[in-house]
């Protein structure tokens, strides 16, 4: 199988990488961003026409934390729309037999039932904070779904929860809240600070999935004859952003005081999505959060190291 993996060298697409690469029956297309602009659609149909790839999957995206949600939304919702139409279309009319659409699960109303079932899609306004990526990212499971129905070709979409892992983006504002912990409690402690400030008042519950297992699911995905035309992936379990901080601080071995700044917002209350569709298709997470932000924080510090630190 030729598989075209869009966004490879992201935290996501590198982690596919990892995981494709150990099948000898696959073999990998991808292209930098400086050789493909995934927001532009002629070289976007250019490439498809190209190299006609078997199968895709479309992990690229513009992505970033509350802050940079909030402060940049025109961008967030332009250049994932951008990305979803290009590849989707292109890889229809060029003949692609399989695409998996990799979209989030922010996508589902700020107040859904907890855990979050698939069918609670478009059922009640979004959370505000990141309604534009969320937009964009709808649009892209529903171009799936609508090409697969009318056309017949197996597009489809799986919706993580939040992500981490190696090759994550630690940028001191614009990343998501794990990665922005590691570095800030790393930092801290390296610099013998008493205290950090931590946003919101640490009560929002979140669910975290390691990168690479993720990846696993994506594989054990595109072996399904008739997946879902969307299915959530997740841990199965969620923490207070207060358990979050402090088990951070725990692994990059900070000792001093956790402040809570309330003042910043907290986001959406809970978002434990419902991964019981996949579960009962044969798949489920291998890697607690304990062990996972261990490893984590082991490869921000050989990234960091090696001079690779995404910021």
């Amino acid at each position: 199988m030729k598989l075209f993996i869009a966004g490879h060298q992201g935290m996501v697409g590198s982690a596919l990488v990892r995981r494709f690469a150990r099948e000898p029956d696959v073999s990998l297309v991808v292209r930098p961003r400086c050789e493909l602009e995934l927001t532009n659609q002629a070289q976007v149909e250019a490439f498809f026409a190209t190299e006609k790839p078997d199968a895709a999957i479309i992990a690229a995206a513009k992505v970033g934390g509350i802050h940079a949600n909030n402060t940049y939304p025109a961008d967030f919702i332009y250049d994932n729309l951008a990305v979803a139409a290009n590849t989707v279309h292109s890889a229809f009319r060029h003949g692609v037999k399989r695409l998996l659409f990799l979209g989030s699960t922010c996508i589902y109303p700020k107040h859904a039932p907890q855990p979050m079932p698939e069918d609670c899609l478009l059922s009640g306004p979004l959370e505000p904070t990141n309604e534009a990526y969320a937009v964009a990212k709808i649009a892209g499971l529903k171009l799936c779904q609508y090409y697969r129905r009318q056309h017949g070709v197996l597009f489809h979409s799986a919706m993580p929860t939040n992500l981490y892992g190696p090759g994550d983006n630690y940028h001191p504002q614009n990343s998501h809240v794990l990665p922005a912990l590691i570095r800030r409690f790393h930092e801290a402690r390296e610099a013998g600070a008493a205290e950090v400030v931590a946003w919101g008042t640490g009560a929002p519950r979140r669910e975290f999935l390691y990168v690479d297992d993720l990846a696993d699911a994506c594989a054990f995905l595109l072996c399904q004859a008739n997946p879902p035309d969307w299915i959530n992936v997740g841990l199965g379990t969620d923490v207070t952003i207060r358990e979050l901080t402090e088990t951070v601080a725990a692994a990059t071995g900070f000792t001093g005081r956790i402040v809570w700044d309330a003042t910043k917002p907290d986001g959406t209350p809970r978002k434990l999505v419902d991964s019981s569709r996949i579960n009962v298709l044969g798949w489920r997470a291998t890697t607690g959060l304990r062990e996972g932000i261990a490893r984590a924080y082991a490869a921000f510090l050989a990234e960091k190291a090696a001079g690779m630190l995404r910021t």
